[in-house]
């Protein structure tokens, strides 16, 4: 069960963490309740399920990140979990799931990649590729970025 203060603090935790060197205590202090009341609850939102993870949205394009392309491939359903996981821990991956199938779309694995450049992009799914015992990926590049946020749930609580 969700009640009134778990409603102020997801809705408190889906803004931008306050770049400050307490941002924790910050955050409590504004809804009323010790820093510790604050993470004893975030942990148990993780515990529960109901947080899956907190993490940084980088604005790719405004550090330099002029391309990325989504990568996509057919693996063997037997190796997607291995692959994948390799995939994933590549530097220039920010992104990596699987899919399910289609008579129509056969590509069950997806790694998103950012560089400089569409080149840049290029080589790396190579790279990639090569280091999984992948053929080279297909590739679709992002024309235009649309938005750039989460869900917000609750805001009407604060």
């Amino acid at each position: 069960m969700i009640d009134k203060l778990d409603k102020k603090i997801i809705a408190a935790m889906q803004v931008d963490i306050p770049l400050v060197k307490e941002p924790y205590k910050l955050i409590a202090d504004q809804l009323g309740i010790t820093e510790t009341e604050l993470l004893k609850r975030l942990h148990s939102y993780k515990r529960s399920g109901k947080l899956r993870k907190m993490g940084v949205v980088l604005r790719h394009r405004q550090v330099g990140y002029a391309a990325n392309a989504l990568c996509i491939w057919r693996v063997d359903d037997k190796k997607v979990h291995e692959i994948g996981t390799q995939l994933a821990a590549h530097a220039a991956v920010t992104h990596c799931y699987s899919r399910q199938t289609s008579s129509s779309w056969p590509y069950n694995l997806y790694a998103m990649v950012h560089a400089a450049s569409c080149e840049e992009c290029k080589r790396l799914a190579g790279e990639l590729a090569a280091a999984a015992g992948l053929m080279q990926p297909v590739m679709l590049f992002s024309v235009r970025e649309w938005k750039k946020t989460s869900m917000h749930y609750f805001s009407d609580s604060l």
